[in-house]
């Protein structure tokens, strides 16, 4: 098994377009790691170069303890699991699964043994036989990782697997996938721009923006620690809400302007003064919106940090409601229980949960608080 070193890794295509800048990642073994990012951001160009399917421009990339950059990629020891699944359509499923392992002239006994092992904990030993075209798009993805995992290589690279799937099938591909990590004590390095798969699949995410890192954290520290505004917004469903406002000092303490209302800063969240330099500025305060509450108990609790607002829509998902609002004409979401007495078009009172706030900086975007 082995871990992954990338050092200032750079990927400049020709015309001088640069689709990753300066990439540094120390990854451990039988670490799951989850590149995220909106389209176009340099993920899967990261890890086509870790595959060694695109040059790296600039930089260094060790497997264990090897420099990487000039090795080919079938002795890189890594499989890849592509979106589209590169299934061969005129083998059957074993002769696909066995492919990799003809190729390295594995003895045939060892080859039966391999897929046999491989299909039984994936569920395909009734599918051996059976043509690519004959098999659900759930089926296809495992024979995909069947194939990978014959071949026991060092790093397993996983490039948006999931994608061509419906949304049930996703989350039992998402568990599939995590219960064969453990299982089989590997490193993998996984790309997709959902983030609810890479909440609950990595250990480490690595969120990318634009070709540039912008942060690397447990799934926790990505959700309540944001570094700033973009990882803010990307990490959540539904995202974070963002409100203009403006820090002013409220006696020994501060409170956040907005509009009509100062809401108070927790002493708690202004560990060593860090608001003092930002006093009469314009900043973004942000709050989730499982921590914007309509509960009865909740806002005779906090009466300081109630807001009145026009209720636009409200949307029942079941076990919990989203409602749309507007307050001092800007759109907040609530994540509130399904009992909620909210009906479009009213009015209702709703307080933030202040110890759960953030707070950025509007010219660097970067967090003054969290």
């Amino acid at each position: 098994m082995a871990g992954l070193s990338l050092k200032h890794i750079y990927k400049v295509y020709e015309g001088g377009v640069t689709a990753v800048s300066d990439f540094n990642l120390e990854i451990e073994d039988r670490e799951f790691i989850v590149l995220v990012g909106p389209s176009g951001c340099g993920k899967s160009t990261t890890l086509r170069m870790i595959a060694g399917l695109e040059e790296i421009s600039k930089g260094e990339l060790y497997i264990g303890d090897t420099l990487a950059n000039d090795v080919s990629p079938k002795d890189r020891d890594i499989a890849m699991v592509f979106q589209n699944y590169a299934l061969y359509p005129h083998m059957t499923v074993y002769e696909n699964m066995a492919f990799g392992l003809k190729m390295h002239k594995t003895p045939k006994d060892e080859i039966k043994r391999r897929v046999e092992e491989a299909a039984e904990s994936l569920g395909l030993t009734d599918l051996l036989d059976r043509k690519p075209k004959a098999l659900s798009g759930g089926q296809r993805q495992r024979v995909a990782l069947g194939r990978a995992i014959v071949r026991n290589p060092k790093v397993f690279l996983l490039d948006e697997p999931l994608s061509n799937l419906d949304a049930k099938l996703r989350a039992q591909m998402r568990t599939e996938i995590s219960r064969l990590h453990k299982q089989l004590g590997t490193t993998f390095v996984y790309v997709t721009h959902d983030q609810t798969e890479a909440m609950t699949m990595g250990d480490r995410i690595v969120v990318m923006k634009d070709g540039f890192v912008q942060q690397v954290d447990t799934p926790q520290n990505l959700y309540h620690h944001p570094v700033n505004l973009f990882v803010a917004g990307f990490m959540g469903s539904p995202r974070m809400n963002f409100l203009p406002v403006q820090v002013e000092k409220s006696g020994a303490g501060y409170a956040l302007r907005f509009g009509a209302y100062a809401l108070p800063v927790p002493a708690e969240k202004n560990g060593e003064d860090v608001l003092a330099p930002h006093v009469g500025k314009a900043v973004t305060f942000g709050i989730r919106p499982e921590d914007v509450h309509d509960e009865p108990a909740f806002l005779e609790g906090a009466p300081d940090c109630t807001v009145e607002a026009d209720v636009d829509m409200t949307e029942l998902m079941g076990a919990e409601t989203y409602l749309y609002l507007s307050c001092e004409g800007n759109p907040i979401t609530a994540r509130v229980r399904p009992e909620t007495n909210a009906v479009g078009g009213e009015k209702l009172r709703v307080a933030f949960d202040m110890r759960k706030m953030h707070l950025f900086d509007n010219d660097t975007e970067q967090a003054i608080l969290n």
